[in-house]
């Protein structure tokens, strides 16, 4: 048995409220397109690679982008600045 949710505990929250989640990945990350938006499906991994892609970002970077966002759906304060 796999367990996956060791390693990406966040990536059950993203898969489970994809819908709801990807109405404000819009609004939060602009460049990403409605296409990759599709592609993403509530994919950690293909977030965090687009976040890359189009904001240049280094992979810590778009990971703690990624988690910042991802933290008010797990009941956890952003850690963003505005």
């Amino acid at each position: 048995m796999v367990d996956r949710g060791r390693s990406k505990p966040h990536e059950d929250i993203l898969k489970g409220k994809w819908k709801e989640i990807k109405g404000e990945v819009k609004p939060k990350w602009g460049k990403l397109t409605d296409d990759d938006l599709t592609q993403i499906e509530g994919k950690q991994e293909q977030l965090v690679g687009l976040l890359q892609k189009r904001y240049g970002y280094a992979k810590e970077k778009a990971e703690e982008e990624y988690q910042g966002f991802i933290g008010r759906y797990a009941g956890k304060p952003l850690t963003e600045k505005k």
